[in-house]
């Protein structure tokens, strides 16, 4: 049976290097759900959609063919045969991810591509991202909730972008407030085990989930 961690977690937090590595050390599969709607965010705008426009986005869902990989070791994302690994990063995919991941129609059909991904994973998989451990997973072997203070996930995140602290904290809180329309992710929900990383560096905040994933009963690889 699959051993299924759930990691949920704001936006700084860690979650996807954090997972990535987890994943390695339990020699699981590793699942970034975020990448998904950035694809999907990328398609709309390949296709010159209007994000803002629901009807329209919806009507692309049909032509969504997604892949990712789920070796933590590897790193692609397509779409079709179009690799967009690169490109869902780009900041113009940023700016309007959080505008097509809102739309209930686009968020159940993409986690219904979760549910296959997850049912073809093997002895295990880490799934990182948003409302992972409510929606996407809720009944996961272990369910954690990633966080860190405001302040350190802006430092955090400035540190890899190589830019300043002040504008990537407000870059940082906007993402916050918007994706708190849609879900809640700051608030650890009724068996979530909360992991604040504020006061950890990289490899404490790793260790630490690798730890929780032990010290549930049946979970150990």
């Amino acid at each position: 049976m699959t051993v299924v961690v759930a990691i949920d977690g704001p936006a700084g937090s860690g979650k996807s290097s954090v997972s990535r590595a987890a994943a390695l050390e339990l020699g699981f599969d590793y699942l970034d759900t975020g990448a998904a709607y950035r694809a999907f965010a990328w398609l709309v705008r390949e296709h010159g959609v209007d994000p803002l426009d629901e009807e329209d986005v919806l009507d692309e869902l049909g032509r969504f063919d997604y892949a990712i990989a789920t070796d933590p070791a590897e790193r692609w994302v397509r779409v079709g045969s179009t690799d967009v690994t690169s490109s869902i990063r780009e900041p113009r995919i940023s700016a309007v991810v959080s505008s097509v991941a809102r739309i209930p129609g686009v968020r159940a059909h993409i986690t219904a591509i979760f549910h296959r991904l997850i049912a073809a994973a093997g002895d295990g998989i880490v799934v990182e991202g948003r409302d992972i451990t409510t929606v996407v997973a809720p009944d996961a072997a272990v369910r954690i909730l990633l966080t860190a203070s405001p302040e350190a996930r802006a430092a955090r995140r400035a540190g890899e972008l190589g830019t300043d602290t002040v504008s990537i904290a407000a870059a940082i809180a906007t993402r916050d407030a918007t994706d708190a329309r849609v879900v809640d992710f700051m608030t650890a929900a009724p068996g979530v085990t909360t992991v604040d990383s504020t006061d950890l560096d990289f490899d404490g905040t790793v260790a630490a989930v690798v730890a929780l994933v032990h010290q549930t009963e049946g979970t150990a690889p």
